[in-house]
């Protein structure tokens, strides 16, 4: 099926009788189109030419196949609960199954970008109402009264007037017999009674029980396991190679040298583990050979002497520089970063003579089967992939090397094989969030007003490391934004939020040093800055203002902004990222002479929330996420290699180190933009910032417990 088709074909629906019940396809391409056909037959186990299904069985069961992975991000509860709201379903019999693999029948089969739910938002609700409706009608029907006069709810048709009664399943057959409504009324959202609730995850029991649900768990009688020796340091390669003393070993098959990869096969995790540590494998240099003080280095001269990409130049910005009452400078880095998911890398591969069968996590399901394609060279319809739960990401499993490591692995030994990424594997030759640098400044006229600014940021393979239409851009009439990245061996990729991770906390603390140079309050000042920017805008202006102004004013207010709390600092933050918008506020006590996070606040537009315990969740978690990799966590290298390998030497944030967390949302009746990411950004801004109100010491570089405020030599 092609993607291009026309509105009315790209939302597909058609429907088949399955055991007595309805089942309703519909499409995942497209916003807009017809309503579902009904389809006579049985219902096939796999989809032809269907993009979706949701079914009614004719026990009143329903289920909704969802086909992005999913890592935590709660999607596989948020998308049966947004078609159980509009079918007026039953909660309780409604489950989810795991798509495989398929863009025939699925658009945007991935996870990242907080995109899943705002591209699935109406497509679901439509599938709900258009089966609501059906349902209806069939009771109507069946009970010869007006159509109009029929009510569904929890699970059941109702006619009122007659008292008469009945449930899904009992109508789903006769559904399946009638014309398919081609615009089916959506709920208005006053009469949501799911959407908006706190609703379980649905794969809790799951996974506290243990099930097999993860890629580590997949295991297929008569699969070898292997594991890779992969070169210790970035920019060396494999020179030499003994591995008589692995061969040797109990249970191992073989031992296979390909591309710069030394992969030992055997019969058990355990064995191979062991057989791994008798490789004798010399390297050579092939490339530049970096540690973090070179990378130091490379920043400072870069910065200084590099020739810059301009993202964006508002006005003229050396003018304003030149007849500035106060220029402000301040420069900021961070360091590269592990992805460090709790779950290691990990895939099940079987090339045979007629196609691949690929099992496990990947959040890029299909680029993976194109990657496996290429590489074999063996056509895509050929290869199938079944996806697991993923036992966690942050941007890594975007990446498919590990996939492509256990295909190219299994058609080498011609056999089905599960490649295993041991935790130091992946922290030591993984890939990271690129270390970054910026260097920003500004310009105030006599009366405190910002007249100019500059960012330019300087990344080791970070691509575009600014966002240049981001807020403050707009706002001010002279501004100036770079970018410049620097080649290394070291590999990088998108880490949670990416670029904004890091980029969010130097912009924020950077603009509360400059309302502090004004000698303005740092809520007001980005207020006025927004106002000018609604007033007066300097350039285009692709955020909302609106919903910024909303979720700073809802965070000052939640949290008694400006209000005295003996012994409380506050610091306040607000960032706009994936098509949402976080505010936060974090409150900082001084204890035994060194700062202590002990509250943070959060005020999140979102858009319409579908799950209040998972949007909870998601800000919950994207706040300690930021917060633990801002005070703590770093990757540094020497002559090439990772020095931390495992979490004894790679500082994480502990459960006792969380402090209380208080997120509100704002209701504005607009449609989901995603949860997964955007409150990350803003958190390292609002906590620096209340450190230096606590402390009087600006943190400028993470991680910040490397500063002398955290070691009592400020």
């Amino acid at each position: 099926m092609q993607q291009s088709i026309n509105s009315r074909r790209d939302f597909l629906k058609k429907a088949a009788i399955a055991g007595g019940g309805l089942v309703l396809g519909f499409s995942w391409f497209g916003a807009d189109g017809e309503a579902p056909a009904v389809l006579k037959g049985s219902f096939p186990e796999k989809s032809i030419g269907f993009n979706s299904y949701l079914s009614i069985a004719a026990d009143g069961r329903v289920t909704i196949l969802s086909p992005n992975p999913e890592l935590g991000q709660n999607i596989m509860t948020s998308f049966p609960m947004i078609v159980a709201e509009e079918l007026d379903a039953d909660w309780t019999k409604v489950k989810v199954e795991q798509a495989a693999l398929d863009t025939k029948s699925f658009d945007r089969q991935l996870t990242g970008g907080s995109g899943a739910v705002p591209h699935s938002w109406k497509r679901l609700r439509m599938a709900g109402a258009t089966a609501r409706a059906m349902l209806i009608q069939a009771a109507a029907t069946q009970w010869s009264v007006p159509v109009t006069e029929c009510t569904a709810s929890n699970g059941f048709v109702l006619h009122a007037a007659s008292g008469k009664k009945a449930g899904f399943g009992e109508l789903a057959a006769l559904a399946a017999t009638l014309q398919v409504p081609k615009d089916a009324p959506l709920k208005d959202r006053k009469d949501f009674k799911i959407i908006g609730h706190a609703v379980k995850n649905v794969a809790n029991k799951g996974i506290v029980t243990g099930k097999p649900m993860f890629g580590l768990d997949f295991y297929r009688e008569g699969m070898l396991f292997a594991m890779i020796q992969r070169p210790p340091a970035f920019g060396t390669k494999i020179k030499t190679v003994d591995s008589a003393a692995a061969k040797a070993m109990p249970g191992i098959i073989d031992v296979v040298v390909f591309k710069n990869n030394v992969a030992v096969v055997g019969k058990s995790t355990w064995e191979i583990i062991k057989a791994r540590k008798l490789l004798k494998v010399e390297y050579e240099n092939e490339g530049a050979i970096e540690s973090t003080s070179d990378h130091n280095a490379i920043f400072r001269t870069v910065m200084d002497n590099g020739k810059p990409e301009v993202k964006r130049k508002d006005g003229d910005v050396d003018a304003a520089f030149a007849s500035a009452a106060k220029i402000i400078k301040a420069e900021y880095q961070c360091p590269f970063l592990s992805h460090s998911p709790m779950e290691p890398m990990n895939f099940f591969a079987h090339v045979k003579a007629d196609g691949v069968e690929l099992v496990g996590p990947s959040q890029t399901p299909a680029s993976a089967r194109t990657a496996v394609s290429k590489l074999l060279n063996i056509s895509e319809d050929k290869i199938t992939l079944e996806l697991t739960r993923l036992g966690g990401g942050f941007g890594r499993r975007l990446k498919f090397d590990y996939v492509l490591e256990a295909a190219e692995l299994s058609s080498i030994i011609k056999a089905p094989v599960k490649l295993i990424w041991t935790r130091e594997d992946d922290m030591t030759g993984g890939n990271y969030r690129p270390a970054v640098r910026y260097h920003f400044e500004a310009a105030l006229d006599a009366k405190g007003n910002l007249v100019g600014y500059k960012c330019r940021g300087v990344g080791i393979n970070a691509g575009n490391l600014v966002r240049e239409d981001n807020f403050p851009s707009g706002a001010v009439d002279n501004l100036l934004i770079e970018s410049i990245d620097y080649k290394s061996p070291v590999t990088t990729g998108a880490w949670r939020a990416p670029i904004t991770n890091f980029l969010g906390f130097a912009e924020q603390a950077f603009i509360d040093e400059v309302a502090e140079a004004a000698g303005k309050d740092p809520v007001q000042f980005r207020l006025e800055l927004l106002s000018k920017a609604r007033i007066t805008p300097a350039g285009a202006i692709k955020y909302n203002i609106d919903r910024m102004e909303g979720v700073i004013k809802m965070a000052a207010e939640k949290s008694g902004w400006g209000i005295k709390k003996p012994g409380i600092s506050q610091g306040f933050s607000v960032y706009f990222s994936h098509q949402s918008y976080v505010a936060q506020v974090c409150e900082v006590a001084m204890q035994a002479g060194k700062p202590v996070v002990k509250k943070i606040y959060a005020a999140a537009d979102c858009g319409q929330v579908i799950n209040l315990s998972g949007a909870r969740q998601q800000v919950m978690g994207g706040i300690t996420d930021g917060l633990g990799h801002a005070m703590y966590s770093k990757l540094s290298f020497k002559n090439g290699a990772a020095e931390q390998s495992n979490f004894h030497n790679y500082r994480l944030i502990r459960m006792k180190e969380i402090p209380e967390i208080e997120p509100y949302f704002v209701d504005n009746g607009i449609d989901p933009t995603g949860l997964g990411e955007p409150a990350l950004p803003p958190t390292g801004g609002a906590v620096a910032n209340a450190i230096y109100k606590a402390a009087g010491k600006r943190l400028r570089n993470q991680p910040f417990m490397d500063e002398p405020v955290f070691s009592g030599k400020a």
